[in-house]
C-alpha cells in the first residue's frame, strides 16, 4: 500500500511538473525575417507571345466528332 502512494504521488508530481513546465517555460520561438518574393496577378493582360518564325506548320485535318464520343480506348473515358 505504501508502494502504491509513492507512485500515485511520483505521478501527480510528474504532471504538476509537467503542467508548470507548459505555464512558465521559455518555448518561445526566435523571430526571424523572412522575405519571399510574390508575384500578383492585378488582372492586366500578360505580354503576347513573339510572333513564330516564317516557316508555317502544316493545318491538320478537322477531326471526326462521331469518333470522339465511341472511342473506348480512351483512359479518360466516363464510360
Amino acid at each position: 500500500m505504501r508502494l502504491l502512494r509513492v507512485i500515485v504521488f511520483l505521478l501527480v508530481a510528474a504532471l504538476l511538473a509537467l503542467t508548470g513546465y507548459a505555464y512558465f517555460g521559455d518555448m518561445s520561438a526566435d523571430p526571424r525575417p523572412t522575405r519571399v518574393p510574390v508575384r500578383l496577378d492585378l488582372g492586366t493582360v500578360p505580354p503576347a507571345p513573339p510572333a513564330p518564325a516564317a516557316a508555317t506548320a502544316p493545318a491538320e485535318a478537322p477531326l471526326d466528332p462521331a469518333a470522339e464520343v465511341d472511342a473506348p480506348d480512351d483512359p479518360d473515358a466516363l464510360d
